[in-house]
């Protein structure tokens, strides 16, 4: 049995580690691959984390395609061949004329749900604007889609499986930028890097909208370093690159913005 208590120390969303766990005892009795549910970036990083210290079991997260925001993990006995190609995903196609009635990310989602699945069965929706969008789901959903899905908002829709290469993924748009600061408060950083002021930024933190890998924070003193990544709800991402100390005793922060 895995040390269960010592590896959720300091974990926030407690319950869905937890399963997390036992599922990783359940891989390392069977010497089978076992597959989770869809997980939200947090658990995610949680999960991965309290991985990290252990020997027996290893972890591959995938969700579709390389930028998928849910991913189910994959976990294995250390001993056994782990690949992201044996954490099964299927992708379907919502397809319908939404040209007179647009559908957002919360309609399509609300929709899906409405069938009566539970969210941990359901990836990343992307929306393809009027002509419907494209979910990812755990296999054994689709059929039960396929038959349910029938309307989104006012609009008939046609549900059906398409293979993971028929996904219709944007790249993010990325911009670079250096910003010189007196410290690597978060505030002051996130506030460059995402081009508002500092007291609207200082607001967004003490409001729960930023994330830094993915846990909430409301710290605006908060120190980040090379290699984090900070996240704001609707407005994208920022990854902290190379910090470098300047001869005025500043730091010269490299930051990428992900659009």
């Amino acid at each position: 049995m895995l040390p269960r208590e010592e590896l959720l120390k300091g974990v926030e969303n407690r319950d869905i580690v937890a399963r997390v766990i036992d599922q990783a005892d359940q891989a390392i009795k069977t010497w089978e691959v076992v597959l989770t549910d869809f997980l939200s970036p947090p658990v995610q990083v949680e999960a991965q984390q309290a991985f990290k210290r252990l020997t027996e079991v290893q972890l591959v997260a995938w969700g579709g395609y390389p930028q998928a925001e849910r991913q189910r993990l994959g976990i294995a006995r250390s001993e056994l061949p782990l690949e992201s190609a044996q954490v099964e995903v299927a992708a379907l196609e919502i397809a319908g004329n939404f040209l007179f009635d647009t559908a957002t990310h919360r309609d399509f989602m609300g929709a899906i749900l409405g069938t009566g699945i539970v969210r941990e069965k359901l990836g990343d929706v992307i929306v393809l604007g009027e002509r419907g969008a494209q979910a990812i789901v755990v296999p054994e959903m689709v059929e039960f889609l396929e038959l349910e899905l029938k309307q989104v908002r006012s609009v008939p829709v046609k549900t059906q499986r398409i293979e993971l290469s028929e996904l219709k993924i944007k790249e993010p748009k990325k911009k670079e930028l250096t910003t010189v600061e007196a410290s690597l408060r978060l505030d002051a950083v996130a506030s460059a890097g995402f081009g508002m002021s500092r007291s609207k930024m200082v607001d967004l933190i003490a409001a729960g909208d930023v994330r830094v890998n993915w846990k909430e924070t409301t710290q605006s003193s908060q120190p980040v370093k090379s290699g984090d990544l900070i996240a704001i709800r609707g407005k994208g991402r920022l990854e902290v690159g190379e910090v470098a100390v300047t001869k005025k005793e500043r730091y010269r922060v490299q930051l990428t913005r992900y659009i």
